[in-house]
Order: structure tokens, then sequence, then C-alpha cells
């Protein structure tokens, strides 16, 4: 069976791949894909090919797809105009607030928005503003806003 591999065999499992890409995307199987394309190409062009050197060209059109594109996107990073779109407290940086509860000991508790954060800081009352400067885990660390 395998010594009857043609071009198209590699066609068809090219389109299967990148198929099954667009219903599982994760861009892995584009690349498999297109490695699969390849060989179909170059076994139309050289029909001679034994099934091994077949394989042999696809296992390293794989690999060297796949690297090539994460050199790609290393050097070509992908850019947001939402950077904090799912990182909640970080979108809180740089904001400021109004204590409702007092800070002691470092610790307190801040209503933002819909929900209560835990908060770390020098000691305050009610009614101090703070801003938010960092967080860490689930915890904001707030100062003295100026």
């Amino acid at each position: 069976m395998l010594q009857q591999l043609t071009y198209w065999h590699w066609f068809i499992l090219a389109a299967l791949l990148i198929i099954l890409e667009v219903f599982a995307p994760g861009a892995f199987m584009l690349w498999i894909g297109i490695a699969a394309g390849v060989v179909g190409t170059v076994l139309y062009f050289a029909p001679g090919m034994t099934w091994e050197y077949q394989f042999i060209l696809f296992s390293i059109a794989s690999v060297g797809s796949i690297l090539a594109w994460r050199g790609y996107r290393s050097a070509h990073p992908v850019t947001s105009d939402e950077p904090t779109l799912n990182r909640r407290g970080a979108q809180y940086i740089g904001r400021v607030f109004t204590l409702d509860t007092p800070i002691v000991n470092g610790i307190g508790k801040i209503r933002v928005d819909d929900s209560t954060w835990k908060i770390e800081g020098a000691d305050c009352p009610v009614g101090t503003k703070i801003k938010v400067v960092g967080i860490e885990n689930t915890v904001l660390r707030v100062e003295v806003a100026g």
C-alpha cells in the first residue's frame, strides 16, 4: 500500500489536516498540513520517489514549518489594543479609589466596581484616597494618592 502513494494522497492528507485545524484550532495541524502539501508538490514533479523518502521529506518539512512559524512569531509578537483584557486586576493599576474601610496592619479591602478586592499598603483611615500601584495574585498593592 505504501509503495502506491501518489501526490494526490498527500494533497488529500494536507486538505484533511487543514480542515482539522479549522475545527480544532491551535496552529499545529496547519503546519503539518502544509508539510503534506509540500511533499505532494515534490512528488508531483518527482513521481519516482519511494515512500521512505516521502516520509523523511514529510518529517523534515513538518518540523521545519513548525520551527519556522515559531521563529517568526517570536520575532513578530502579537500586539493588542487591549493588553489587560483578561487580566482584571491589571486594569485597576493607576486608578484612584476612596477607602470605605480602613487599612489596618497593612491589609484592607476595597470595593472596585462590582467586586471586593483585598489590598495591601500603609495603614490609612476611612475616606483616604488611595492609588493602585501593582497587583500580586489577587491582592492589589496601594499607596496614598498624592
